[in-house]
């Protein structure tokens, strides 16, 4: 696991609890209370200590089979950097990360990795301590449509390699579904990112606060309508303003205790992802002939406040 944050610390240690040996890399800090712990998973109705290994340096990644690919989005690029001359080459690297372009960096650095969108409400309170809060399900496929590598495998289907690594994670557990060409998860996720995840940071609110808000509503809903346009004009697609409006709200309904993961960072003074949510849909849009002005709105404001969080 590169990145033993929460989304890291979280499906790794589904994997260690299958019997799969996991070696976490992170921050000092985590790292540490780790070693001395275990990790403290607490999950309602079933908190537990889980043994696994972890480690500040990314060595541990020349003999892995699977190599989880969880920094935040701002680090992408400089991570995958530090990786392409540790990957084995017959390794599988899967990027388990929010935005929409982090496989297309990650290409950049000679690493052809996988893509997966993942569905789960965690945090890390303290070092070595995971809160989860909700779901743990991911969905895993190519970026792209990859050209079949023999006769069993067609174009239009998922990839044996994406296959194997669904097998790996629903033996821990962990419920997958797949498809051959992730492009338009991945913009449904961000969808679902642009909604609340930077109007949760600025009102400091939880899920379900929102959505008992009309007005917050008709924000979430104009957001929406900008990301879909963003999509389509760039040739991904995705369902229609509706229907994505409606899945928002029934995401809310199922989480209403959660809050982002933008409002997270601000909270812990740490620079947020907010260019790669609704700042990069302002970006594309831009670079479209597309007007977003809700999105660059939002991202606007999360980027003021980050520069007065304090350290």
């Amino acid at each position: 696991m590169y990145g033993a944050g929460a989304v890291g610390c979280y499906f790794g240690a589904k994997l260690a609890e299958a019997g799969a040996p996991v070696t976490l890399i992170g921050r000092a800090t985590h790292v540490e209370a780790i070693r001395r712990d275990g990790l403290l998973f607490d999950s309602p109705g079933a908190t537990r200590r889980v043994r696994i290994a972890a480690d500040t340096g990314p060595d541990a990644v020349r003999e892995a089979d699977l190599v989880l690919f969880c920094v935040k989005t701002r680090d992408t690029a400089d991570g995958a950097r530090a990786l392409a001359p540790l990957v084995r080459s017959d390794a599988l690297l899967v990027s388990l990360q929010n935005g929409v372009d982090n496989v297309p960096k990650l290409r950049d650095a000679g690493i052809d990795a996988l893509a997966a969108v993942v569905y789960v409400a965690t945090s890390m309170p303290a070092p070595g301590h995971l809160l989860h809060a909700g779901r743990g399900d991911l969905v895993i496929g190519e970026y792209g449509a990859r050209p079949a590598s023999g006769s069993a495998e067609k174009a239009t289907q998922p990839s044996a390699r994406a296959r194997q690594v669904a097998a790996w994670f629903e033996r821990a557990g962990v419920p997958c579904r797949l498809e051959h060409d992730l492009r338009g998860e991945l913009w449904t996720k961000l969808v679902l990112n642009c909604a609340f995840n930077a109007i949760s940071a600025l009102g400091r609110s939880r899920y379900g606060a929102m959505l008992d808000d009309a007005d917050v509503r008709a924000l979430m809903r104009e957001a929406i309508g900008e990301c879909v346009a963003v999509a389509r004009a760039d040739g991904v697609p995705i369902a229609d303003a509706d229907a994505q409006y409606e899945a928002a709200m029934r995401l809310g309904e199922a989480m209403r205790k959660a809050s982002s993961s933008t409002a997270q960072d601000l909270a812990r003074g740490r620079a947020t992802e907010i260019d790669s949510l609704n700042g990069y849909v302002a970006r594309r849009g831009q670079a479209l002939g597309l007007a977003t002005p809700m999105n660059r709105a939002l991202s606007t404001l999360v980027r003021l406040l980050e520069r007065a969080a304090p350290a």
